[in-house]
């Protein structure tokens, strides 16, 4: 049917309300429209707190990139990449940057953005660390946010951080800070190598 935008949004919602509707009378019967709601309200309860910080994070980035002329006006220069990237190169004209220390820095960020548990709330901070850090050495920006992004996905998306790992360790009976434990080695190696391969590939 060729939808997009708002009409997609829709049909994907609408689809997931009903398929919780069909279940939650299957499951609970007469009381499956009271049930439906709370699962409804724990739903957007979850998606605010996994997403909340996303938005402060992102607001200071925009600020300092492309919304600066938006909201304050065109008051920097016509060569301005915005303040965050003028700041970054700055720094590195002033500091050396190299590749490793790039590929170091956004492993680094993105792990510490990981510790939330969710795994994506630092998709934008390590997105805009990337464009920085490959702004300032100039390349690598693609390769340095994945890294970013894979780095977080893989400490907080359900592998290193005990409250990530609940639902998991729930269906196999097992303690959640057991199996964090037992993946402390196994990904961090894998960080590891991912580091260093991204250092050949920036």
């Amino acid at each position: 049917m060729k939808l997009q935008g708002g009409d997609a949004t829709a049909l994907v919602g609408g689809t997931a309300v009903f398929i919780l509707l069909v279940l939650s009378l299957v499951a609970h019967k007469q009381q499956g429209l009271e049930k439906s709601t709370a699962y409804l309200i724990q739903g957007f309860q979850f998606g605010f707190k996994v997403f909340g910080p996303v938005i402060p994070i992102a607001a200071f980035f925009y600020l300092g990139d492309s919304g600066f002329n938006q909201i304050i006006g065109d008051y920097l220069p016509k060569t301005s990449l915005g303040i965050v990237n003028d700041l970054g190169a700055a720094l590195a004209a002033s500091v050396p940057l190299t590749k490793e220390i790039a590929a170091v820095t956004l492993t680094g960020i993105g792990a510490i953005t990981g510790l939330d548990g969710s795994g994506f709330s630092g998709i934008s901070l390590a997105g805009s660390v990337a464009k920085l850090f490959g702004t300032a050495i100039g390349s690598g920006t693609a390769t340095l946010t994945a890294l970013g992004q894979i780095t977080a996905i893989w400490v907080g998306g359900g592998t290193l951080i005990p409250w990530a790992l609940i639902p998991a360790a729930a269906i196999c009976n097992v303690s959640p800070f057991e199996l964090a434990r037992r993946n402390l080695l196994p990904v961090t190696i894998g960080l590891a190598v991912t580091t260093i391969v991204a250092m050949f590939l920036i």
